[in-house]
């Protein structure tokens, strides 16, 4: 049986896990931990392989869930994953789209299901620190905070987890960072600009400091080439992309037990 620690991260789209969560995986990876990913959906209503958002009515459904689906894999790898699962729900496309209707998009997920099949994941993994977004899903995504809902609930429900996390970004790095961005126009996707003014920096507890995978972080972010909103990301100066991802910061969400020694390892004080 592997007894290595495990790190779980439950994401909501092929692109996620890299955005979000890319420095901690490859900094856990690199030390000898099995991480784990967990995708919701096959991101279908993302950009197709010619550029059409989802909810343009010529837009290839098809093409962009296989394409995407490949991307996923390479991008994973790179940021140190050695096991990807899929859950295979549908994309819900963004707030107040038609396909929030559809009954098979993840926002439509029956919470008690998918929270006992996430459950049972991380009870066979031995999942021990959880990562997922908080409750506004980070941006408000209808599939984002469903990956809240059902991860809370799953947390719940399995017997491994030890803690979950959600990955934010500090109001005062997001102040820095949007005008320096706008000052050099760079496009700056709706992950970003519909963050708000980000969260409230006391509820930072633990800050990693993730610099030395900010070139594998890109690498990975590039390989989603499909999702052209990022594209002013993958080019963007050193100086600028660090800002943004050269530390990745969490909020401590729930705790089996006191936590103690976490505020620069997630895993810190778990024996």
């Amino acid at each position: 049986m592997d007894s290595r620690p495990t790190l779980l991260c439950v994401h909501a789209h092929p692109d996620d896990e890299a955005l979000f969560t890319g420095g901690i995986t490859s900094y856990y990876a690199e030390r000898g931990y099995r991480v784990v990913l967990v995708t919701c959906t096959d991101g279908q209503y993302g950009f197709d392989p010619v550029g059409r958002s989802g909810d343009d009515p010529d837009h290839d459904t098809l093409a962009t869930r296989a394409t995407r689906a490949g991307e996923l894999a390479r991008a994973a790898a790179t940021v140190g994953y050695e096991r990807a699962v899929q859950l295979g729900f549908h994309d819900s496309g963004m707030v107040g789209w038609p396909q929030n209707d559809d009954p098979n998009a993840f926002m439509n997920a029956d919470v008690d299901a998918c929270g006992a099949t996430l459950a049972a994941i991380m009870d066979e993994v031995g999942a021990q620190v959880i990562v997922t977004y908080d409750e506004s899903g980070f941006y408000h995504h209808p599939d984002h905070v469903q990956a809240n809902v059902v991860t809370r609930r799953a947390v719940m429900m399995a017997t491994a987890p030890e803690r979950l996390y959600y990955p934010i970004v500090p109001q005062s790095v997001l102040t820095q960072f949007v005008p320096d961005a706008r000052a050099l126009e760079i496009f700056l996707p709706a992950w970003v600009l519909e963050a708000g003014i980000g969260t409230a920096d006391e509820l930072v507890t633990t800050t990693m400091d993730v610099g030395a995978y900010v070139a594998r972080k890109q690498d990975a972010i590039a390989t989603h080439a499909t999702q052209i909103d990022n594209a002013d990301l993958v080019s963007m100066d050193h100086e600028l992309f660090v800002t943004l991802f050269g530390t990745e910061y969490y909020q401590r969400a729930w705790t089996r037990r006191p936590a103690q020694g976490d505020a620069h390892d997630l895993f810190g004080g778990l024996s």
